[in-house]
């Protein structure tokens, strides 16, 4: 019995590193090279806390390359055509956006992976946001995702007497970080994916994705807060921190006088007469009325 399951065990990890590495990360045909192109890769991931409240995961995850697209555009511009590509993940189909505690801090695990699979969903929506912005321009754009890939962010925060024992494991199921990035440099390198624009790429492949993937007006809510977020500007939904007090219908205010100076200050002597007359017509103008009514 003992063998039986041994052998049953081999068999699955032979068939999971087949399955991974050959067969679900293909090496992408046909890609052609950077020549007179320009293309840039942004995905970076962490996990972690920080001194300050806000949502760390969301901040790397999606605001740092955001930040980052943002800062490159008028070169990316200038040098058209170019290529941004998003690294993105299939855990954007777990991810939902809560704008009322989009960047509020994670404790605990399961909230860490929440905030991952938020982070990537935002991913997909600023790739999306960004062809509908850079439409005509000469700039395209798309979201791609690697696979599960061994690299040493897979064991970066795992403890130190846990790792040997996941370091076969991961060498098992994990793509080679070879395979991994066949997906980036095909939205990079290949030629005639601009028609493509804003779409997710898995496998060197177009991938459909889900409804909340594909909502443009959750898109551009998110484009506005992420702006206010990496400091280039106010979110068009944010409340406005100095709101102007509201005008009274019954007391007289300076905002809703049309000539809120008239009544208080002399016609200066060195108007010209012309300057005079129409002072003393709009005067005598809002006098009239009162005048008829006693």
């Amino acid at each position: 019995m003992e063998a039986l399951l041994l052998g049953a065990g081999l068999l699955l990890g032979a068939y999971v590193l087949v399955y991974y590495n050959l067969v679900k990360a293909p090496p992408c045909g046909g890609i052609g090279n950077l020549r007179g192109r320009t293309a840039v890769v942004t995905g970076i991931s962490s996990c972690g806390r920080t001194r300050e409240a806000f949502n760390l995961l969301l901040r790397v995850n999606h605001i740092g390359p955001f930040l980052l697209t943002h800062l490159l555009l008028p070169h990316l511009k200038a040098c058209a055509p170019s290529r941004v590509v998003v690294v993105a993940s299939a855990a954007h189909r777990r991810g939902r956006l809560d704008f009322k505690r989009l960047d509020r801090p994670v404790v605990g695990w399961r909230q860490e992976l929440r905030a991952y699979a938020d982070s990537k969903l935002a991913n997909v929506l600023f790739a999306r946001e960004l062809a509908t912005q850079l439409e005509g321009t000469g700039v395209t754009c798309y979201a791609a995702h690697p696979g599960p890939v061994n690299s040493e962010l897979f064991l970066r925060h795992v403890p130190g007497w846990l790792r040997p024992l996941l370091r076969p494991l991961a060498w098992l199921v994990l793509r080679a970080p070879r395979g991994g990035a066949q997906t980036p440099l095909y939205c990079a390198l290949q030629e005639g994916l601009e028609p493509l624009s804003g779409r997710y790429f898995a496998n060197c492949h177009v991938e459909e994705v889900p409804p909340a993937a594909r909502d443009d007006q959750a898109a551009h809510r998110l484009w506005e807060v992420s702006k206010r977020l990496a400091g280039l500007g106010p979110a068009e939904d944010a409340e406005p921190d100095e709101d102007p007090q509201p005008e009274d219908s019954g007391a007289p205010s300076s905002l809703s006088s049309p000539n809120p100076k008239e009544p208080t200050e002399p016609p200066n002597p060195q108007s010209s007469p012309d300057d005079l007359s129409k002072i003393t017509h709009r005067i005598q103008a809002k006098v009239e009325p009162e005048t008829q009514l006693s």
